[in-house]
Order: C-alpha cells, then sequence, then structure tokens
C-alpha cells in the first residue's frame, strides 16, 4: 500500500507560484508513473500533468501547459509541480496519485494511489 502525501499548498494573488510537493512511503518510488489531479468548488476531479517513472517522459494539461511543471526526485520518492503565473481559474485542491503502469493516463480512474490533497486558492 503506497501512502501518498502533499504538501506546498496556500493562498497565492494572481500571477504568483507555489510548488506543490508529494512524498510517498513505497521503496518503490521508482516504478511508479505519477500525476497530479485537481478538483474545484463545484467541479470533477481533472487530469492536470503526469510523469512517467524515470522522469523522462511528461504530459499537461492545455490549461496548464507553459506554466506547470512536474518532475520528480526518484531518491527522496517525492513528485513535484511548480506553477507559475497562477490564475484564480487554478483554484483547486490538488492530489497526487500514483500507478504501475505505463503510458499516458488522464483518467482519475486509472491511478491505484492517491494522497489527501492539498488546497491551492489564487485570487484575482
Amino acid at each position: 500500500q503506497v501512502q501518498l502525501v502533499e504538501s506546498g499548498g496556500g493562498s497565492v494573488q494572481a500571477g504568483g507560484s507555489l510548488r506543490l510537493s508529494c512524498t510517498a512511503s513505497e521503496r518503490t518510488f521508482s516504478s511508479y508513473g505519477m500525476a497530479w489531479f485537481r478538483q474545484g468548488p463545484g467541479k470533477e476531479r481533472e487530469f492536470v500533468a503526469r510523469i512517467s517513472w524515470n522522469g523522462g517522459s511528461t504530459f499537461y494539461a492545455d490549461s496548464v501547459k507553459g506554466r506547470f511543471t512536474i518532475s520528480r526526485d526518484n531518491a527522496k520518492s517525492t513528485v513535484y509541480l511548480q506553477m507559475n503565473s497562477l490564475k484564480p481559474e487554478d483554484t483547486a485542491v490538488y492530489y497526487c496519485a500514483a500507478d504501475r503502469g505505463v503510458g499516458l493516463k488522464l483518467s482519475q480512474y486509472q491511478y491505484d494511489y492517491w494522497g489527501q490533497g492539498t488546497q491551492v486558492t489564487v485570487s484575482s
């Protein structure tokens, strides 16, 4: 059972930056593909970004492309989401997720493990 713990959320003004972290309890963290999802008020959970097990492949939702960067440090069992040029519409609870498979996975139902979420609030 993989436990994921997110941190780094908070409140920021539009145009600002935040970096989210997600640390896994699993020693074989490097064998998992990792992703970030978010769920805004009254909205369904949506895909934000994904990174392959070795960091060699990344993919972003169009809404965050060019502003957000996903990365990972397997030695620290941690995945990051650097968020720049934040907009009010980025306000959401952000979740990290893990799965053992390969390939592009955009649906929350394709992920096996989830963190508890961290709140990001962007004010205009």
